[in-house]
Parts: structure tokens; sequence; C-alpha cells
């Protein structure tokens, strides 16, 4: 017969702090959402307002995280593509090129959504608050073109998991 341990809180000898959870164990979730509509008419990375910040327990954890954002880009003609990048703080994490785009060759006003979805584990080696942001541009800027975010109504959000090693 197996044995149970049932348990209401768990505390460490001396603090919370030195209870060591076993490796893979979520300690922690974090998440945030933006509806906040931005437009970005530049080929430099902005900021999309799509930020979650959290403070890991342990710095051996790594940090999974989630994230599924509204992306766009219209142009008034032509070609034009919207791209991300995921940061820890201003350290570039991953970056995606052409996430949604048009292929329009000479049709005016044409515009594209799509959803920009990622799963990253970073390694923040950290017990500091970290905070993960995404930021996106356009590749051309000619005719109008423009990279939108959280568009139409859209909603981003990033999840943040710390995992214990």
């Amino acid at each position: 017969m197996g044995s149970t341990l049932t348990v209401d809180n768990i505390v460490g000898a001396t603090t919370a702090a030195n209870v060591k959870l076993p490796a893979g164990s979520i300690v922690q979730t974090v998440n945030a959402k933006t509806t906040t509509y931005t437009n970005v008419a530049s080929t430099t990375f902005t900021d999309t307002t799509l930020t979650a910040t959290i403070t890991p327990k342990y710095n051996t954890s790594k940090i999974l995280i989630l994230i599924s954002q509204n992306t766009g880009s219209d142009r008034d003609n032509n070609s034009a593509y919207c791209s991300l990048q995921l940061l820890r703080g201003s350290t570039v994490i991953q970056t995606q090129t052409y996430i949604s785009g048009i292929e329009a060759n000479g049709a005016s006003a044409v515009k594209s959504i799509g959803p920009w979805a990622v799963t990253c584990l970073d390694s923040p080696a950290t017990t500091s608050a970290t905070t993960y942001k995404t930021q996106g541009k356009i590749t051309t800027t000619a005719n109008n073109g423009t990279a939108r975010f959280q568009w139409d109504n859209g909603e981003s959000n990033i999840t943040l998991l710390e995992i214990s090693q």
C-alpha cells in the first residue's frame, strides 16, 4: 500500500526560501495582456506594449515564455512585412522576421492580420525582477508601410512560468 503525505503548508527549517522543489515543478506563473493598439511605422524595433515581469525564486530556475501576439501590417501598395523580437531586459532572446506580410504587387490599401505564437525557454540566472517584452518593426516605411499590434481590438498575452531545476 502506498503512502500519502497531506500538508497545508511547507516551510523551510530556517526560511521558506530554503524549500527546494523537485526539478520541473512550476514555482510561479505570471500573465499579462494588452489590448493597446500600437502602430510602428519604423524599420527599427520598437516596443509593442506587451510586457511582463517575474522575480524568480531560484537563480537556477528556467522561465518558460508563452506569447500570443496580435500582429498586422499594411501598406498603400507593394510588399511590407512585420518582424518581432522577444527581449529579456535589453537582451534579445528570439527574433522572427516576416510574421505577417503583404505581397500586394501594386494593390492599394492592403492589410494583413495574423497571430505571432512563441514558446521559449530562458535561463535568466537571477532572483531579481526580470522583464520580458516584445518589439516590432516593419520592413519598409515606403508607401505608408506600418506594423500594427493589437489591431482591430486584438488582445495579446504573455505568460511566464518559473520552472525549478
